[in-house]
This record gives structure tokens, sequence and C-alpha cells, in this order.
């Protein structure tokens, strides 16, 4: 049987820590994952709309092969600027990667749309989320907030409120992995308008409420119920507003070739987590880190249970994010919590 880590988040994996920022009144935030040292990721993307910055050198075939930090925001393309303020904080830090004597931090970044949230978004000539960024990186620590926190301060799914979750699961190898999600997909995390969960069968303990899967399953259960297909969703005219990006990570050493294969086996869990996932209107990403510091070099056996638990570890993720949800003023859709009424 697998055993969630220490503190159930991303932050079980050795050698990272997490930051959140977020405006209230912009209903949106950031999160960014700090390396204690260059680590080597990676990163798949099945979404149809994605938005991020620094991806293409993720890629196994690029020379860079670490990286300083990685940065999931709200905002949309506009929140691609909190990359560069945690480059910023990173920067008055020392951290970078030695180029011709200057340091440059190498931070990849993703965002999701949570721009017609209800949120005030008349910030000006410039967005905030540069300050955000560098509020996130200044507050890194490895306990943080989930639910309504940072990048998924302003998140919606299909009918209920998203938000930021994360999980993590310690293997028979004593290897850890851990899943971090801002989760605003277009489609539902429950099964039809019940308060079950579709990623019930890998739950851990009471993590995401214990219900597991109701019976008989809900005659809409297998009806697509799409965020824009719902009437507050339409009233307020913000369809098509979508996306959950994620990061899995592990303290396994692997190449980079292999983290793109651990960021591959993690969108498993947008599916299980998510119906519909990987639509032409969402941007779904994850990237994945590799530590090492466990110091393990996985057998091919071993290295199966990581991938597939790479799905799980992430579909709890993603339950987690919208479990924990809050309410807010102006919010457009309920919490989770309100389903058990």
């Amino acid at each position: 049987m697998f055993r969630t880590g220490p503190r159930n988040l991303i932050t079980d994996v050795a050698g990272l820590r997490v930051g959140n920022a977020s405006d209230a009144r912009l209903k949106s935030g950031v999160t960014t994952i700090l390396c204690e040292e260059p680590t080597v990721a990676g990163v798949q993307i099945l979404g149809g709309a994605p938005g991020t910055r620094e991806t293409d050198l993720l890629e196994p075939h690029n020379s860079v092969e670490i990286v300083h930090a990685l940065v999931l925001s709200g905002g949309s393309a506009f929140g691609l600027d909190a990359a560069s303020g945690v480059q910023a904080a990173l920067r008055e830090n020392g951290v970078g990667l030695d180029v011709g004597g200057f340091r440059v931090p190498i931070v990849p970044a993703a965002i999701l749309f949570d721009l017609r949230n209800g949120g005030e978004k008349d910030w000006g000539r410039y967005p905030p989320y540069r300050e955000l960024g560098y509020e996130a990186a200044q507050a890194a620590t490895i306990d943080f907030a989930l639910g309504t926190a940072g990048a998924g301060t302003g998140a919606l799914t299909s009918g209920l409120k998203g938000g930021l979750g994360s999980a993590s699961t310690v293997l028979d190898s004593g290897v850890t992995i851990g899943a971090l999600a801002a989760v605003n997909p277009t489609g539902s995390v429950t099964i039809g308008r019940t308060p079950y969960f579709w990623a019930a069968p890998f739950e851990i303990e009471d993590e995401f409420g214990g219900l597991g899967y109701p019976s008989p399953m809900p005659d809409d259960a297998r009806k697509i119920l799409l965020k824009f297909r719902d009437r507050k969703a339409r009233d307020k005219d913000i369809g098509g507003g979508n996306t959950t990006i994620a990061i899995i990570a592990t303290d396994a050493v692997l190449t980079k070739a292999a983290a793109k294969r651990l960021a591959i086996s993690a969108h498993d869990g947008f599916a299980r987590a998510i119906w519909p996932a990987h639509t032409p209107a969402d941007g779904d990403l994850v990237f994945a880190l590799a530590t090492g510091k466990s110091g393990t070099e996985l057998s091919p056996n071993d290295a199966i249970d990581l991938y597939a638990m790479a799905g799980a570890t992430m579909a709890r993720a993603i339950s987690r994010g919208v479990h924990a949800a809050t309410r807010s003023d102006g919010d457009l859709f309920p919490v989770w919590s309100s389903r058990l009424a």
C-alpha cells in the first residue's frame, strides 16, 4: 500500500519550497516552486490552448538541463509576467545559470485563464503579476496553503470553485513523488452535480472527503458538464476561461528525458480527476522536476511504479484543490462543501 509523505504536499520531495501570493480584489494569484539546487526538469502540454514561457528549453534535445524555479499563475497571458518577478528574487540571491559571467535564473512558467471570474481586472497600464511573482518567491517555504490561494485564487471548474491542490506519495522503494496543481478546467472534477470526486479510487484516507463513489451512479454521470455550459457561467459570459496547470516532482535520480516521461504520465491524473480533460479550450500542462535528493536510480520495475503513481498523485492533488476551496466575496460559483448540504 502507498502512503502520503508527512505533509501530503509536493514539498515532501526534498529540495523544494513553494510560495503563494494573491490579490483578493483581483481574484487571482501566483504560485512558485523554488529549487534548493539546480534541478532536472521536463514538460508535457496536452491542452489545446496553452500559455507558457521557457518551455522549449525543457525538451530533452535542448541543451539546458536544469531549472531554478517554476511558476504557475493566473491572469492568462498577462500572468506570464510573474516569472520575471520570481527571476528577480532569485537574481538578488545570486541564483542562476552562469552564462559568460552573468547569472541567469531559469524560470519556466505557465498560466491559466481567470480573467472573467468576478475579480477587478482594471489594473492600469501594467498588470500586477510581476510583483505577485516576486512576493510568492519571497514567501516560499515547505508549508503552504491549498484551495483559494496562489494560482488557484480565482480558479473555477464546471459549477464549482477550483483551487490550488497538492499531494504526495511515498513508494515502496522509498522514493517520494509529489504533485501541485492549479485547477481551473473546462470540465468537472465531481461526478455530475454530486459531491463525489472522479478521483475517489486513488484517495488516501479522507484527504478529499472520503466519500468514495456514489451508488448508484447519478443519471448525469456520463453527461459532459462544461464550465461554459453552466447557467451561471453563461449568464456571466465567462465561457472559454479554462486550463489546469501542474507540477509533478520526485526525489529520484532522473535524466531530462525521464523527467519528460514523468510529466507525460502525470497527465493520466488529469484524465482520472477531470471529465473531460485536455480539450481544445484548455491549456493543460504538467512540468516535471527530479531533485535526485534520494540518490535512488530506479530499476525498471520501480520506474513503472513511479510513473503509475505520478497519475494517481496528480489526480489526488487536483481533487484536493477543489475540496479545499473557500468562499470569497463576489464568487460566481459555490465551493465544494456546499454540495454536502
